[in-house]
């Protein structure tokens, strides 16, 4: 067998071009872990943070670094100890900076099984903006009845929120640029457009007020949100921390769980949530997939397929 694979790494941190491809060592899994063919990687903006020279909290960035957060594949080794996953199980999970490549290897309670009717390249971007949603939305205790705030609504982790405030009962407005209007109407949005006197024509949409409020966005819109939501503890930002701290209001930051990727899985599988793929890239395309997620203001995901 073949020692090394193939992955996408940087060497100094820069714009998309500094994204190579490279032979790298082919990983094993240990005990209680599965190694995992990658078919399908998420692209999200916290890669593009990573090269361009942002250093995660606690995560030590070695050259050349390989990046990339969420996966979807086929089990092809199994460690010691591993139960509920065999040789051939089609699995989606995540693993931090290292899912740019051909194979992962990650411990069991990092990934759930496909369902057989689930397209790769949507398994492939389930983990890490799903999971923020998720994550934030329980944080803010969003729930029926509640008039709900998404900024970024159309891009990833807002297309995720939408669906799921809207599952658990939640009636939502969502901001993004015109272009992208319909497509949250049909996500069961209310649209909003950002910019000047965003406040003001909130209030018209939501007379009785906004319970809660999710920023994806920064600056502007966590402004906006603060004169919209009374309770700050109902106000949470997934970008713009330091403001955050001023304005005291939450800074979250994802909690990922199998059991919280399951339930995601499950709305999927229900029909509950959409996930719009964008675009598609090979592996050696990886610099233009990172160009196209920096654009901003698109719609839904950008996915590496992998094979």
């Amino acid at each position: 067998m073949n020692h090394t694979m193939k992955a996408v790494a940087f060497s100094s941190h820069g714009g998309p071009e500094v994204l190579q491809l490279v032979e790298a060592e082919l990983p094993q899994a240990g005990t209680g872990q599965v190694r995992v063919h990658i078919k399908a990687a998420g692209v999200q903006p916290f890669d593009y943070a990573v090269r361009s020279g942002w250093n995660p909290p606690g995560i030590t960035i070695r050259f050349p670094q390989v990046i990339g957060n969420e996966f979807a594949g086929v089990v092809d080794q199994v460690g010691e100890g591993v139960t509920g996953f065999s040789v051939g199980s089609e699995v989606l999970g995540w693993a931090l900076l290292a899912c740019y490549a051909e194979y992962v290897v990650v411990s069991t309670d990092q990934i759930v099984t496909k369902p057989q009717e689930m397209p790769w390249e949507v398994a492939g971007v389930m983990s890490a903006s799903g999971q923020t949603a998720h994550t934030a939305l329980q944080e803010l205790g969003v729930g029926e009845g509640d008039t709900v705030l998404i900024h970024a609504a159309a891009g990833g982790v807002g297309t995720f929120a939408v669906q799921l405030a809207r599952a658990w009962g939640a009636t939502v407005i969502g901001t993004a640029s015109a272009g992208n209007h319909e497509y949250l109407r049909s996500l069961g949005a209310i649209p909003v457009s950002y910019g000047d006197d965003l406040v003001e024509r909130v209030r018209v949409l939501a007379p009785d007020g906004v319970d809660a409020a999710l920023d994806a966005a920064g600056k502007d819109a966590l402004y906006a949100s603060v004169a919209l939501v009374n309770d700050k503890d109902r106000i949470g930002t997934l970008v713009a921390f330091e403001l955050a701290e001023q304005l005291g209001v939450r800074l979250i930051r994802s909690q990922r769980s199998a059991a919280r990727l399951t339930e995601l899985v499950d709305l999927y599988t229900q029909g509950k949530l959409h996930i719009h793929i964008r675009k598609t890239f090979p592996l050696q395309q990886t610099a233009d997939a990172h160009r196209e997620v920096e654009t901003g203001h698109g719609r839904g995901k950008v996915v590496l397929m992998v094979d």
